[in-house]
């Protein structure tokens, strides 16, 4: 879910260890990553070996099709041990310190379905009707070009997301300020297809680890800003905030095009 262009080659690398461990184990693993089809496609395919989705749609919409295998720990600033938030994010020049003055603005959304996007930012709002309207941007980095652009007046933005634009694009967040966080939640589970069996997903849990202890690829962990794996269960992910059943009335997004992975 956090696929920049920029640190393919440390998702690749960290795949490619993976893959060998689970070769070892007598598991047959493609050699190389399928990024073709959208996400929602893949999280429905039913020869998923592994794969990575976002909270929310887990709990809506796939917990009956998909099998958690482990939740990344990252080392972004706002990540706590396997959970991470959002930041809110407006312009420099905005006025404005927290939330609360930013009623009757244009948000700027990836998707009504991200954790990180909308219902964590939809559960830190006093009430529905808080937002003027919303900016359907389709990707976190659009949301983020979307507010410093002034097409929209604040983002909530997955913070390992922001963290990986600030390293490598610097010139997309250097008009923004950050004025608060979302609360914590369960971070971007692995998961596979819920009918594999336990062996599979002992050795895919016991390949992650190894891999992600591996000094060879600490490179590739520091891009991504991981540094290990625990595993939660399915109550874990029960605490994600319910669906809000309302949204903002939706301005027309400017096209654009992402650089990025969809909607964490």
């Amino acid at each position: 879910m956090y696929d920049l262009p920029e640190i393919r080659w440390a998702t690749d690398a960290l795949w490619a260890a993976v893959a060998a461990r689970l070769a070892v184990a007598g598991i047959a693993a493609p050699p190389a990553l399928s990024r073709g089809p959208a996400v929602h496609q893949l999280w429905a395919d039913p020869a998923l070996l592994l794969s990575q989705t976002c909270g929310n749609p887990y709990v809506r919409t796939y917990r009956d099709r998909l099998r958690l295998v482990a939740t990344p720990r990252y080392t972004a600033p706002g990540c706590d041990g396997p959970r991470y938030r959002s930041v809110l994010i407006v312009r420099a020049d905005a006025r404005g310190e927290d939330l609360a003055d930013f009623r009757g603005a244009v948000c700027a959304v990836n998707g009504w379905d991200s954790l990180s996007g909308w219902v964590a930012l939809a559960a830190a709002l006093p009430d529905p009707q808080f937002f003027r309207a919303a900016s359907v941007t389709g990707a976190h980095a659009d949301s983020v070009a979307a507010v410093a652009a002034g097409e929209a007046d604040i983002a909530a933005i997955d913070c390992v997301t922001y963290a990986l634009l600030q390293r490598h694009r610097p010139a997309a967040t250097a008009a923004l300020r950050v004025i608060g966080r979302t609360a914590l939640a369960p971070s971007l589970p692995l998961v596979t297809r819920r009918d594999v069996d336990d062996g599979t997903v002992e050795a895919l849990r016991s390949a992650l680890r190894d891999a992600l202890a591996d000094p060879a690829l600490a490179e590739a962990r520091a891009a991504l800003l991981i540094e290990g794996i625990e595993i939660l269960g399915e109550a874990d992910y029960d605490a994600i905030p319910p669906q809000p059943v309302s949204t903002p009335p939706q301005l027309s997004a400017p096209s654009r095009r992402s650089a990025t992975a969809p909607a964490p």
